[in-house]
């Protein structure tokens, strides 16, 4: 990965057209470009193959026009919805990726954990912004994080998802809601087995996936938290481990 050019992608894979499998755009069919490269090593990562050092020689530096040709093969030229995902996209020149998209006829959204701002972030046809819970072993910056909602200059249509493992995260999610009550907020069980980069299939723990949806369900209610969305990740509780869908 060594000599890249300034206007090169870190990608790690792109796929699809699948559909959503979590938050706000969830059932909507999506193809995915993954760039590699992460400012974050939460405990759960769910992506560690674009984040890790480990895995950089299976990442490809690619040009805007080398990744539009993947997205409009898989799309077969059809405008989709594109999610940037990562790792954490916001590190990679994607401003340029999505004006040829827009030209065509194609959406983007991006996720991130709101570390990094971006002036392209206006752009974007959603924003989704993923600050990392205690569970994480991450400290959120909430100064880059409203920085990146002015970038977003209150144009693409924003929210705020949050991965839940305990009452500890819990508590964040609502300190995270009540600092911005603007933004629609997607709570999300947490996963305790995530795929390992190696192992597509790595099993996972459906049951207790569950039982902490079940939880989050009912303590949500309970709260009369009644602005949340609580929504499972779709996409493994079909495919399971499984990259690329």
């Amino acid at each position: 990965m060594t000599g890249m050019r300034p206007t090169e992608i870190r990608v790690s894979e792109i796929f699809g057209p699948t559909i959503q499998g979590e938050g706000a755009l969830i059932g909507l069919p999506t193809v995915f470009v993954r760039t590699g490269g992460c400012d974050y090593r939460c405990s759960w990562c769910d992506s560690l193959h674009a984040v890790d050092s480990e895995y950089r020689d299976q990442w490809q530096a690619m040009t805007v026009e080398e990744v539009w040709s993947e997205v409009t093969r898989l799309s077969g030229g059809l405008p989709v919805m594109v999610s940037l995902s990562g790792g954490n996209p916001a590190i990679q020149p994607l401003g340029d990726l999505i004006a040829r998209g827009h030209r065509e006829g194609y959406r983007f959204a991006l996720e991130t954990q709101g570390s990094v701002a971006r002036d392209w972030f206006a752009e974007l046809d959603m924003l989704v912004l993923s600050p990392k819970p205690p569970s994480s072993g991450m400290e959120t910056d909430w100064e880059a994080f409203d920085a990146c909602l002015r970038m977003a200059q209150g144009k693409p249509q924003t929210v705020i998802k949050i991965v839940v493992f305990d009452e500890a995260d819990y508590a964040y999610a609502r300190a995270a809601a009540a600092r911005h009550p603007q933004l629609p907020i997607y709570l999300q069980p947490g996963n305790h087995t995530p795929p390992h980069p190696d192992d597509d299939d790595a099993p996972i723990d459906i049951e207790g996936v569950m039982e902490r949806m079940r939880w989050l369900v009912d303590r949500v209610i309970a709260d009369k938290w009644f602005k949340a969305h609580v929504l499972p990740q779709l996409h493994v509780l079909i495919w399971g481990n499984r990259r690329g869908v």
